[in-house]
């Protein structure tokens, strides 16, 4: 892993996640492989461990192993218009149902996570990751990619808060759903 120092990167903050200070980045590639990572408890793990295990569920499509990683109260917001998923999920049976239905229905196949930079905060609970994520459309075998940045809070090995800025609307154009998305926003407006 390629580590680096940026010592001068301040800015304004939103909700709990307290503002970017000095960091360390990585960066790392990410295939569908199975990780070597201990079975440390909730407690033991740090924010850069659950991290590694939100993508690990992430690529294996796991509702359940994704859930478990969150406080029973955690937040999951997801900033940017994304259709077909609430802006907001409370809670982690919330987290587990959504993306559960979100995985049995879509035909999008996440195989790797490719130029993922991982960001420590000044604040020790806080863990930024900015990714690609690619994979293929089942049925039609076509490639897709699309950019991702998680704001992840740990507190006690567990997320209470994460700021999830997917692009949405890139997912729905590989999907072939673009047309129907807009048909919806433009229906939506007064």
């Amino acid at each position: 892993m390629k580590q680096a120092q940026d010592e001068d990167h301040h800015r304004p903050h939103h909700g709990d996640f307290g503002r970017l200070g000095s960091r360390n980045t990585s960066r790392k590639q990410m295939n569908g492989a199975v990780s070597t990572m201990s079975a440390a408890q909730p407690a033991d793990r740090s924010p850069h461990e659950v991290l590694e295990r939100y993508h690990q569920a992430m690529l294996a499509m796991s509702a359940d192993d994704l859930a478990d990683l969150y406080e029973v109260d955690a937040v999951h917001e997801l900033p940017f218009l994304f259709p077909g998923m609430p802006a907001c999920l409370k809670g982690r049976e919330e987290v587990r149902a959504t993306y559960r239905a979100a995985w049995e229905h879509s035909t999008a196949r996440a195989s790797a996570l490719r130029d993922v930079t991982v960001h420590t905060t000044s604040d020790p609970e806080v863990v930024i990751a900015e990714q690609t994520v690619v994979g293929t459309v089942t049925g039609s075998g076509e490639p897709f990619a699309f950019s991702n940045v998680l704001v992840i809070r740990v507190r006690g090995g567990l997320i209470t808060q994460v700021r999830d800025y997917m692009d949405g609307l890139r997912i729905a154009h590989s999907l072939g759903r673009l047309p129907a998305v807009t048909a919806i926003l433009e229906g939506e407006r007064l």
